[in-house]
């Protein structure tokens, strides 16, 4: 599987209590040629543990001297990137790396150019935050109204796509609302996208959970706005 190329970006802020643990999940899966940790201006001591990483082979790590928000930090990370393939990996373990290889079995077999991991086609997850949950299908519906698809999971963080293909496409985002555009962009440019099912184990607010329900009104105007401009 590493024959892909394949570049594993992990945006961060201020996760020091998970950014160990979740670096050593994606090294364990052993598919990953290049890891690129983009720190997003962490304050909580993120930085002093990315330091340690200086000599190891596998990993990159980029700073932001400020917070600019995750789309800013995954765009750093694509520009950065050298592996033909890219996904993109939260840092706050709610999403599972052990997943990674499924995603990489439709491009693997010629049947996908983009591969969606899926919340809600059928895999293990914990029940909770159930208006997150609404707000997700709500997006999800308009996406597929907007651009006549029918897709399970709009704003799932897990999506592998070619690096030429995101560096070929004019990217704004600086927030959470990366996921819109770049799912309206792909569907507007008729990418050949299949979904897997994947675990998911959303974590609660107390816990520094980050995306807000405000979060779910810029993604409308993303969606809607990026159906007539580009």
């Amino acid at each position: 599987m590493i024959a892909m190329n394949l570049t594993v970006i992990i945006p961060v802020y201020n996760e020091i209590k998970t950014i160990g643990e979740i670096l050593r999940r994606v090294k364990a899966i052993g598919v990953a040629g290049e890891i690129i940790i983009v720190d997003d201006g962490s304050t909580d001591g993120t930085r002093d543990f990315l330091k340690t990483l200086e000599g190891d082979p596998t990993v990159r790590v980029l700073l932001h001297e400020r917070n600019q928000g995750k789309g800013a930090a995954v765009r750093t990370g694509i520009q950065a990137a050298t592996g033909d393939w890219l996904i993109v990996q939260d840092a706050d373990l709610e999403y599972d790396p052990r997943d990674i290889p499924a995603l990489l079995v439709p491009v693997e077999e010629g049947i996908a150019e983009v591969v969606f991991g899926s919340r809600f086609l059928g895999g293990a997850r914990r029940p909770i935050l159930f208006w997150n949950m609404v707000a997700n299908r709500i997006l999800t519906f308009l996406t597929n109204i907007l651009y006549n698809n029918i897709l399970t999971d709009m704003e799932t963080g897990y999506k592998l796509f070619p690096r030429k293909m995101a560096l070929d496409m004019p990217l704004h985002a600086r927030g959470f609302e990366f996921e819109p555009e770049f799912t309206a962009k792909l569907l507007k440019r008729r990418a050949r996208i299949f979904e897997v099912p994947i675990r998911f184990n959303p974590r609660e607010y107390s816990e520094g959970k980050k995306i807000k329900m405000k979060d779910a009104f810029v993604a409308v105007w993303s969606l809607l706005k990026y159906r007539f401009v580009d």
